[in-house]
C-alpha cells in the first residue's frame, strides 16, 4: 500500500479570499504594514460588484437628500480626501497608476423637485460641499434652452475603476494567485483554525495562514456555507443597471434629485476603445429595475431620459442592462449598512468576514480589519512569500460594457 504523503506546509500572516477592490486595497495595506499577506481570486480581479461600480467616490452627499446628515453620510465624509491622497501617492495605499474620469459630479433637479432642492441645499449638511453652477458654466448637456431646472456641482470625484484595480494589483503582483476550487479545499486544523490545501501533481501543498479574510463580496455567502459559518450572515441588494452606448460628445457624471431619498437617476460616463462612450445609469432606476426584464427596464430608462432631457437624441444608441447584487452584512429590516463591515467568524478561529458595502468605503474596510488584527495582537512576522508559483495568476475583469457591446 502506498503511504499518503504528508502535505508540504507553508505559512503566511494573512490570506485574503476575493480580488475585488476591497481585497486588493486590504492586501496593499497589509503589505505596507509589513505583513506577509497573499490574495486569492477564483475568476478575475475586480469581477462582479467592483467593475459594476460607477466609480463615484463621494463624501455622503447623496445620503443627505432628506435634509440632514445620516450615519452613512458621516461614516464616509472624509473618503474623497482619503482617496485623493492615495491618488497623489501620499496616502496609505499608492494609487498613482489609477485614472480619474472627473474631479467633480453634479446634482440636478427637474422643475417638479425645485422646492425640495432648495430645502436640501439650505441644510447645514451641504454647506461648503456643494456649489451652484451658473448658466454660463453648465456642462454642454445642460446648455440647451429647454433645461429649466437647477444644477449644482459636488466637490467629489469619479474614478476609472478598472485602472484602480490594475494599480492595486501592480503594487504587489507576486502576492496574487488564482484559486481553482476544483483542486483546492479547506482543511480544519486541530486548533480549529482553517488552512487551504492545493493539489500539485502528486503532492498536497498546504497554506496555513495565521488569519484568513473573506472579501469575496457576494461570493462570501457560498464560502460561509461551505465552512459552516452561521454568523455573520449576508444580505443582497439587487440592482439592474442600464448601459447606453452612444457617440455624443457629452461626458457627464451626476445625480438627478427626485421625490425619494435615493437619487432618481445617476449617470456616469465611461470611455470605449472605439472612441465612443457608455452612459451607465443607476440610482432609483436601477433599484426599481432589479425585478424587471431587460426590455422593460430599457423602456423605463428611455422614458426617464426623454422626460429629464427631451432635447437629447439617442435614437442611434445601443442599449443593454446589467443585473448585479450588492452584497452587504445582514441588517435588521434589510437596512442599508452605515459603513464597511469586518468581524470574526463564529466557529472558525482564524477567519474574518468583510464587506465594504460600497466602493467608496474600501479604505474603511481595511481600517476595520487592521483594528481586528491589532485587537488580536497579530503583528507582522518575518517570512518569505510562500512558494505557490504553481498557481496561475488571475486576469483583470472586463468592464460590463466591453462584455455587452464587444468594444
Amino acid at each position: 500500500m502506498t503511504a499518503i504523503k504528508p502535505p508540504l506546509t507553508h505559512h503566511c500572516d494573512i490570506a485574503i479570499i476575493g480580488g475585488g477592490i476591497a481585497g486588493l486595497w486590504l492586501l496593499n495595506r497589509l503589505v505596507n504594514a509589513g505583513y506577509n499577506a497573499l490574495l486569492f481570486e477564483q475568476t478575475a480581479l475586480g469581477s462582479d460588484q467592483t467593475v459594476a461600480s460607477q466609480g463615484m467616490i463621494h463624501g455622503g452627499i447623496k445620503y443627505t437628500l432628506g435634509g440632514a446628515l445620516t450615519g452613512a453620510s458621516e461614516a464616509i465624509a472624509d473618503m474623497p480626501d482619503h482617496w485623493r491622497a492615495c491618488m497623489a501617492g501620499v496616502g496609505d495605499v499608492d494609487l498613482r497608476g489609477a485614472a480619474t474620469l472627473s474631479d467633480h459630479f453634479y446634482l440636478w433637479s427637474s422643475n417638479s423637485a425645485l422646492s425640495r432642492m432648495s430645502t436640501f441645499l439650505a441644510s447645514k449638511a451641504t454647506r461648503g460641499r456643494v456649489l451652484k453652477v451658473g448658466k454660463q458654466d453648465r456642462p454642454a448637456l445642460f446648455q440647451h434652452p429647454e433645461f429649466s431646472g437647477s444644477l449644482y456641482r459636488l466637490v467629489d470625484m469619479v474614478l476609472d475603476v478598472p485602472s484602480v484595480v490594475r494599480a492595486l494589483a501592480e503594487n504587489c503582483p507576486e502576492r496574487i494567485f488564482k484559486i481553482d476550487w476544483s483542486s483546492a479545499s479547506w482543511q480544519r486544523l486541530p486548533d480549529q483554525s482553517m488552512a487551504l490545501d492545493f493539489r500539485h501533481h502528486d503532492q498536497r501543498v498546504r497554506l496555513a495562514p495565521r488569519q484568513i479574510v473573506l472579501t469575496a463580496g457576494q461570493g462570501n455567502e457560498a464560502l460561509l456555507g461551505e465552512l459552516g459559518i452561521r454568523s455573520p450572515q449576508m444580505q443582497r441588494r439587487p440592482l439592474q443597471q442600464v448601459m447606453i452606448k452612444h457617440h455624443h460628445p457629452h461626458r457627464f457624471y451626476g445625480h438627478c434629485l427626485g421625490a425619494e431619498t435615493t437619487p432618481r437617476l445617476t449617470i456616469s460616463s465611461h470611455p470605449c476603445a472605439d472612441g465612443g462612450q457608455v452612459w451607465y445609469l443607476g440610482g432609483a432606476l436601477a433599484e426599481k429595475g432589479a425585478h424587471q426584464t431587460a426590455d422593460e427596464l430599457i423602456d423605463c430608462a428611455k422614458r426617464e431620459l426623454a422626460e429629464l432631457m427631451p432635447w437629447l437624441d439617442l435614437c442611434d444608441a445601443r442599449w443593454a442592462t446589467l443585473p448585479v447584487d450588492r452584497a452587504e452584512p445582514r441588517q435588521r429590516n434589510f437596512a442599508r449598512p452605515d459603513k464597511a463591515f469586518a468581524n470574526r467568524a463564529e466557529g472558525c478561529a482564524n477567519i474574518i468576514v468583510a464587506w465594504p458595502t460600497k466602493l467608496t468605503l474600501s479604505p474603511n474596510l481595511a481600517d476595520e480589519v487592521m483594528a481586528l488584527l491589532k485587537k488580536a495582537d497579530l503583528t507582522p512576522s518575518d517570512g518569505a512569500i510562500p512558494a505557490l508559483d504553481f498557481l496561475a495568476r488571475p486576469p483583470l475583469a472586463p468592464t460590463p460594457w466591453q462584455t455587452a457591446f464587444g468594444d
